[in-house]
């Protein structure tokens, strides 16, 4: 059984820094349709995702739990 996440950090970390969901999705490589269903749990984000994510994003490598692996409650 796979467990949902909650990724309202990642929403805002997308919002602060491209403005546009639509403009992350094009700098990550993948269509908006793409990103939709992994930000609403349908599909699984892949590892080269979520490296190129923290990069685009600046994120804190240490702080990927919190971005990418919370459980929702």
């Amino acid at each position: 059984m796979r467990c949902n996440y909650n990724y309202d950090m990642l929403r805002g970390a997308i919002k602060a820094n491209f403005r546009k969901q639509s403009d992350f999705a094009a700098a990550l490589g993948i269509s908006e349709r793409s990103l939709s269903l992994k930000l609403n749990n349908k599909v699984l984000f892949t590892q080269y995702e979520i490296d190129k994510a923290i990069k685009l994003l600046k994120l804190n490598p240490n702080k990927l739990k919190t971005y990418f692996f919370t459980e929702e409650v």
